[in-house]
């Protein structure tokens, strides 16, 4: 059995700024267009989208709650083993029927709602494969 430790401050540092540098790259390979350079939100085919991403031992991503009202979609990339990022998008109402609140204790708590890889797979609009540089 697989056990995880919790993130404290420097790996959830670490993961958040992986995240973001690699939401960047997908998004750049898809042809959206950054709206800050601090965030994973973009316009993607006129649409405002986030891109969540999670390493292959990650099953969820997170997305705010005030951050769902502002949105058309929420892309989940999730990484292969063999590095390559599977990518299903969901709509904001598919998210919210699916998420529950994050267990975390810290700042996120009460404020983010995450959703599973499976439920990305059985509800979403699969986007295809990108190999992400």
């Amino acid at each position: 059995m697989l056990t995880t430790m919790p993130q404290d401050t420097e790996s959830g540092g670490r993961a958040a700024r992986w995240g973001r540098d690699t939401a960047r790259r997908i998004a750049k390979a898809l042809g959206a267009t950054e709206l800050a350079p601090n965030s994973n939100q973009c316009v993607l085919n006129g649409q405002r989208v986030v891109i969540k991403c999670a390493a292959p031992a990650t099953t969820s991503v997170g997305v705010t709650y005030q951050m769902l009202d502002r949105l058309d979609s929420v892309i989940g990339a999730f990484q292969r083993d063999d590095n390559d990022f599977d990518l299903w998008s969901l709509t904001p109402e598919q998210y919210k029927r699916s998420m529950r609140e994050t267990a975390s204790k810290g700042p996120s708590a009460g404020r983010v709602g995450i959703v599973r890889k499976a439920d990305f797979e059985n509800m979403g609009r699969s986007l295809g494969r990108d190999r992400c540089p």
